[in-house]
Parts: C-alpha cells; sequence; structure tokens
C-alpha cells in the first residue's frame, strides 16, 4: 500500500498532510506532520495540485479556505470534531447585544460557518498572545472552555467570557489519572495540552500546543514524561526521542475520529478523489478574514 500510494502521489502532483493525532502509519508516510494551521499554511506553500488532509473536517476546511484553487481530499469524510460544533449562531448574537467592545475569539478548531461569525481566529499556540494583543476589553472566546479557562488566567486584565464546548478526549483527562500514572512514574514530567480540565492543568509541570509539547520533550533533559493530550502524538515522541519514555494517563486518550485516516483510506481517496472538501466562495472570503487578523497579531 504504501509503495501504491508513493506512486499515486507522484503520478497526481499529490502532497499528504497528517495531524499528529492521525495513526503512526499514516504519519510515516505522510509528507508533513503537523497541527491543523501549521498544515494549511504548509498546503498554501505547496507546489501539488492535490491536497490529501489527514485529519478532521475541520481541518480539511481550513486547507481549503487558504487554498481555493487546490483539490483538497479527505481519506474519511465522516472524521469529524465534535468541539468544532459546540457553539450556535444565536449565542454568538446574543453576546454581541449583550456587550459592547466584544472580540468574539474563534478557536481554529471550529467549522468554517463558526469562522465566518467570529472576529479572529486563535490557534492554542498562539492565543494567549493574541487575545492580549486584541483592543477589545471583552472577549467571548468560542467553542473551548477549557482553552479560554487557560488564556482569562494568563490574561487577567480582560472579561473573557467562556462558551460551553470541549474537547471530548482532553476533557475525559481527570486529575485523579494524572495523580496515578505520578505515583508509579514519580520522576516523569507531566506536559499537558490547555484543552484539559483546570484541574489537570494545575497538576502540570508544562502545558502547550501539541507542537509545543513536542518540543519541549525533545529540549529537556529529563528522560520521563506522562503526556495529556492524545495518543497518536506517541510516533512523533518516540521518533524525536528513541532513549526517552513516555507514558499516558490510563486509559490512553484515542480520538476514533482521527483515527479513520487509515492507509487503506489514504490509497482509496488517491486513486478515486472521491471525497473533496468544497467551500463555497461567500463563506471563503468571509471565513479567511479571522484567519488573517490572527496571523496580522500573531506578528
Amino acid at each position: 500500500m504504501k509503495n501504491q500510494i508513493e506512486q499515486l502521489k507522484l503520478a497526481k502532483n499529490a502532497v499528504i498532510l497528517a495531524h499528529y493525532y492521525a495513526p503512526a502509519e499514516v504519519q510515516e508516510i505522510a509528507d508533513f506532520v503537523g497541527d491543523s494551521f501549521y498544515l494549511a499554511k504548509i498546503a498554501k506553500q505547496s507546489n501539488a495540485d492535490v491536497i490529501v488532509f489527514c485529519g478532521v473536517c475541520f481541518m480539511g476546511e481550513s486547507a481549503k479556505i487558504l487554498n481555493p484553487t487546490k483539490k483538497v481530499l479527505m481519506p474519511d469524510l465522516s472524521a469529524d470534531c465534535p468541539m468544532a460544533h459546540m457553539v450556535t449562531d444565536g449565542i454568538i448574537e446574543e453576546m454581541r447585544s449583550k456587550y459592547d467592545d466584544l472580540a468574539v475569539v474563534c478557536y481554529i478548531n471550529s467549522t468554517a460557518e463558526l469562522k465566518c461569525k467570529s472576529d479572529v481566529c486563535v490557534t492554542s499556540s498562539n492565543a494567549v498572545n493574541i487575545v492580549r494583543a486584541l483592543p477589545n476589553k471583552n472577549i467571548f472566546f468560542i467553542p473551548d472552555r477549557n482553552l479560554g479557562s487557560f488564556v482569562a488566567e494568563q490574561v487577567p486584565e480582560k472579561n473573557i467570557i467562556l462558551n460551553d464546548g470541549c474537547c471530548p478526549i482532553h476533557a475525559k483527562i481527570t486529575a485523579a489519572q494524572i495523580r496515578e500514572q505520578r505515583k508509579l512514574h514519580p520522576d516523569a514530567l507531566v506536559l499537558t495540552h490547555p484543552e484539559c480540565d483546570a484541574s489537570v492543568l494545575e497538576l502540570s509541570d508544562y502545558i502547550g500546543s501539541t507542537a509545543d509539547i513536542i518540543a519541549f520533550a525533545k529540549a529537556s533533559d529529563e528522560k520521563e514524561f506522562i503526556i495529556c493530550t492524545e495518543d497518536g502524538v506517541d510516533f512523533k515522541l518516540i521518533t524525536d526521542n528513541p532513549n526517552k519514555r513516555f507514558y499516558y494517563p490510563n486509559p490512553h486518550p484515542c480520538c476514533a475520529d482521527m483515527k479513520l485516516n487509515t492507509l487503506e483510506a489514504v490509497l482509496s481517496v488517491l486513486e478515486k478523489e472521491d471525497k473533496e472538501i468544497t467551500v463555497d466562495d461567500k463563506t471563503r472570503e468571509d471565513a479567511i478574514l479571522p484567519l488573517d487578523r490572527m496571523l496580522e497579531l500573531a506578528k
């Protein structure tokens, strides 16, 4: 299958992008592996005609928004992110009418429709700095309450209103699980994604995005780590650090949607080109504005 994928990729001038949470064998054959916004930017820089995005739907949408002339395919269109849908137009309108000087700040883990309703997008890496840089006093942070709560702690000068949404995978990680792992591995540092609950963040030695966690583990002189994020990241951690040990909450945090990106599915979509992401012109024009503002503020 790997040989067939490579041949098709060359024949069709395709590039394969895989998120850190995709299965290890898919990360292994991908041309680029990273978080959703990094991969969308890579797609834009690529000369490929076809982009195979091994992630979940909002990631494919972001890639299409940033790359409207390229064909964006997903191995499985049913691979979705529940959190990406966890806010309604009605709530956004209610907050805009209730608060003066309000900025709607949208985590990039969201649908194109939600991006259209927002003032600026953020990633887990830049959310704190961008919220701090906004001129607005009132911030409605959507859709993730846990990342929003983390930002609120870091930027106390802002009035941050939280939305009741979360990543089901990160939200299942508990403080009790971390204490259990610490008893088993007392020398290990706890590295945590800010989509986790505040009770887990409090027990952590480092809090950062998936890419930040990977970079921290590689740079650290420590040899053992408890990783509080989706277990697909294990492939990159072990590849970068063969002499270090990585442990996870029990049971392992695992996103079933991400694991739909199998080698079989990648091969099939390259053969048939049948699972294409489309975004209409109006949605693309509206959704790209908060993405562009993010890039501007991130400078």
